[in-house]
């Protein structure tokens, strides 16, 4: 959405608005996020939130909307939301996006939410057994007991 059809949104009458920009988000995802329902009758929050939420996923040019559509999907995988998981399916099967490249996404999205796990988890640990050599913050080295556990000898 360019700037211009913000502008206008953002003239109109929320009472009008508000329809538009569920039919404009209907159009585009084949359905209305739960989420967008409910809001809808709170038009203060519904407008922006909504207005930002275009500007995100489908104001980026570089990305096409499969790609930006996986990313949502590997997104909600990592976060662990069931309802938006399914929904970005749902719209990715809409758009004609395989099955193998749903999940893929799926998969980087769970890769990332491990990794996520395991940095704040092995931090945690490190931080209560420091060990002579490594009582300072971690510090990216190469060889790094902290940074790469399978080399750290647990004590």
């Amino acid at each position: 959405m360019e700037l211009e059809d913000i502008v206008e949104i953002l003239k109109k009458d929320p009472e009008k608005a508000v329809p538009e920009l569920l039919e404009d988000v209907r159009n585009q995802y084949g359905e209305v996020p739960y989420i967008m329902n409910f809001m809808k009758d709170l038009p203060e929050i519904f407008i922006p939130k909504t207005l930002y939420e275009n500007s995100i996923m489908r104001g980026f040019k570089n990305l096409d909307p499969e790609t930006v559509e996986l990313i949502a999907i590997g997104v909600a995988s990592a976060l662990r939301c069931e309802h938006c998981l399914k929904m970005h399916i749902r719209v990715a099967k809409r758009k004609g996006i395989n099955k193998e490249k749903i999940f893929y996404a799926i998969m980087i999205g769970a890769s990332i939410s491990n990794a996520a796990v395991l940095a704040e988890s092995t931090r945690a640990l490190a931080s209560e057994f420091p060990d002579d050599e490594n009582e300072e913050e971690c510090c990216c080295d190469s060889n790094c007991e902290i940074c790469n556990i399978s080399k750290a000898t647990l004590k």
